[in-house]
């Protein structure tokens, strides 16, 4: 599914938040199916009667802000289901460890799960003229064990809008803006746990096809309450790619560093992508 606020004086205060405002909605205005190992989604939807699988690992260390907890290992797998031409189903649930200091205990087990919905609105127009657009609603439900920081014990109402462009042959941007009405956004001790909901998130991303199996990029991702409190916000970078194996099959890897507490300091992703089509059906064009 995206630290301690600075104390020079609120005159250097009021110049951060405005710089953040103004990442956050530059992000917004940018602009297929969000591939690993970047978080943000794409306008594409999968094929219908296909099933899109998603595995990764990622280990992250954490903003010092965080102790007890100083580390997070996240294995993560997400399914997303063609169910129409312009419409996928998304399921996925984390397997957290979370690595603490000796004064408190580790804690290992699954995460909350989240159930999606994604519709592809529109294609990108002929010769670029206009942005490919999609929508998206993810529910997520507290399975996860609170108590140990595996789970925030909220349900989570978050939607999202979608924008694509291909600025060139082989050089795509996407951009998301969303907004979470109920819950957080935490995975495991990731993540803004403060709020009970009215969070407005954002990413944008950059991506190359650099040969037919080869796509490098980079992201940007951020959240933040609506009173833009940036001590408990997030906001992270991510260098990564994929390379394709063979048609259905691609290696994704990706560097990560961010700021605030609710980011990793840095951590790593590996994963794998594939397609498994269900049953026979016309692709989306």
């Amino acid at each position: 599914m995206m630290g301690s606020i600075l104390r020079s004086g609120p005159q250097a205060s009021a110049r951060v938040r405005s710089a953040f405002l103004t990442v956050l909605f530059a992000l917004a205005a940018t602009g297929a199916r969000a591939q690993q190992p970047f978080y943000t989604d794409d306008a594409g939807v999968t094929d219908a009667g296909v099933v899109h699988l998603e595995v990764f690992n990622e280990f992250d260390r954490l903003q010092a802000a965080q102790e007890p907890h100083r580390q997070q290992n996240t294995f993560n797998m997400r399914a997303t289901y063609g169910l129409a031409r312009q419409l996928e189903l998304n399921l996925d649930v984390p397997l957290l460890t979370i690595l603490n200091n000796q004064a408190v205990k580790n804690a290992y087990g699954l995460g909350d799960t989240n159930i999606g919905v994604k519709y592809h609105w529109l294609d990108e127009g002929n010769e670029y003229r206009h942005p490919a657009l999609a929508a998206a609603a993810y529910l997520e439900m507290p399975t996860g064990h609170a108590t140990s920081g595996l789970g925030s014990g909220l349900i989570d109402l978050w939607v999202y809008a979608v924008a694509q462009k291909t600025v060139r042959p082989r050089l795509i941007v996407r951009g998301n803006l969303g907004y979470l009405f109920a819950g957080n956004t935490s995975t495991g001790v990731e993540g803004i746990t403060t709020s009970r909901g009215h969070v407005v998130t954002a990413a944008a991303s950059i991506t190359r096809e650099v040969t037919d199996k080869v796509r490098l990029g980079g992201e940007i991702t951020a959240a933040a309450t609506t009173n833009f409190d940036l001590g408990r916000g997030q906001f992270q970078g991510l260098l990564g790619g994929n390379i394709h194996v063979r048609k259905d099959l691609s290696l994704d890897v990706g560097i990560i560093a961010g700021h605030f507490a609710a980011s990793p300091r840095y951590g790593i992703q590996i994963g794998v992508s594939r397609d498994f089509p269900v049953r026979p059906s016309g692709n989306r064009p």
